[in-house]
């Protein structure tokens, strides 16, 4: 792949001591608590896959429908030249994107896993000969110093996992991303609206039970890597809508009292029966909250779009003013 330049921003070790700080922190405090990351091992990442094509999962194809559908539109406004794609993974929605850009120089793809980044590249560039894909091997919530490329810069976000983080962290978030565009450059980011409760909790707890399988990976995760002996079977899926926060909640609820040994961390840990671990918060959004929030961080919002059932949105957002980083 010629056209292919990796740059590794992670060290080898730096998923193992992630790991590590998020279980023994997120294990011992009150409620107990576990960052959605560690869901994406091969297996977990093989299910979310097949939820994103159950019936009741309608996120992915709403967001699929307004890229076809807007991908040009998207092209015009932004007018960019380098496509930055935090979290891109397979690349699998953003060649929508791609294929509306004729005058696309460089695609920057950021993820934490190597083969994803490479798979992904060598299929964009086996369709598209003449673009550059400088890849980063980068976790996308630290801060990020993205490579030389010609703008106007599109920074993409898509899938609405801006709703995973919790709205503090969606602010310094928000803040770092506006941090490395420059006057010109915009992000595209998509984001999962209120509606009915009983779609909302529909869409998390699948009546095939895949979603509760994927629920209880963390577990099988941190088993293998960490030397645990969890019992995926002890562990209830939950799936809870918050009328006030306006958030569904994903957690893993003890059948009974038991207690679990990590033996990586030399740590025993006691769970009450119906103690439960809070594994995932997926926000949903209103268009004047994401307005606000964008604001908040400099940049204004210029393009709101929707899916035709209105379920899913899509936000393009101009920086406000002159950048921070250099």
């Amino acid at each position: 792949m010629s056209d292919y330049q990796l740059t590794r921003l992670l060290d080898e070790s730096a998923a193992e001591t992630a790991l590590r700080a998020d279980v023994l922190r997120g294990l011992t405090r009150s409620p107990k608590v576990l960052p959605p990351k560690w869901f994406y091992d091969a297996r977990g990442s093989e299910l979310f896959e097949e939820i994103t094509r159950l019936p009741e999962y309608y996120p992915t194809r709403a967001e699929r429908e307004i890229l076809l559908e807007r991908a040009r539109e998207i092209a015009a406004e932004s007018g960019a030249r380098t496509l930055v794609e935090l979290g891109s993974g397979s690349s699998e929605k953003t060649r929508h994107l791609i294929e509306a850009m004729p005058a696309l120089d460089t695609y920057v793809p950021v993820d934490v896993s190597e083969s994803a980044l490479a798979g992904a590249a060598e299929k964009l560039l086996a369709e598209h000969p003449g673009l550059r894909v400088h890849a980063l091997l980068a976790d996308f919530t630290k801060p990020l110093h993205l490579p030389d490329s010609p703008g106007p810069r599109l920074v993409v976000f898509l899938g609405g996992t801006i709703g995973n983080l919790l709205p503090p962290e969606r602010a310094e978030f928000l803040h770092a991303v506006r941090s490395m565009l420059s006057p010109g450059d915009a992000l595209l980011m998509g984001t999962d609206l209120v509606k009915e409760e009983s779609v909302l909790v529909a869409a998390y707890d699948d009546a095939q039970g895949v979603t509760a399988e994927f629920n209880r990976n963390v577990l099988a995760v941190i088993n293998r890597e960490l030397d645990a002996d969890f019992r995926t079977e002890d562990f209830t899926h939950v799936a809870l809508w918050d009328r006030e926060r306006e958030w569904i909640e994903m957690r893993l609820r003890a059948r009974s009292e038991l207690r679990v040994k990590i033996r990586a961390l030399d740590l025993e840990v006691p769970f009450a029966a119906g103690e439960e671990i809070q594994t995932e918060v997926s926000a949903k959004f209103r268009q004047d909250g994401v307005r606000t929030e964008l604001a908040e961080a400099g940049l204004e919002l210029v393009q709101w779009w929707t899916d035709s059932s209105g379920r899913f949105a899509l936000s393009l957002a101009v920086a406000d003013g002159p950048g921070m980083m250099p």
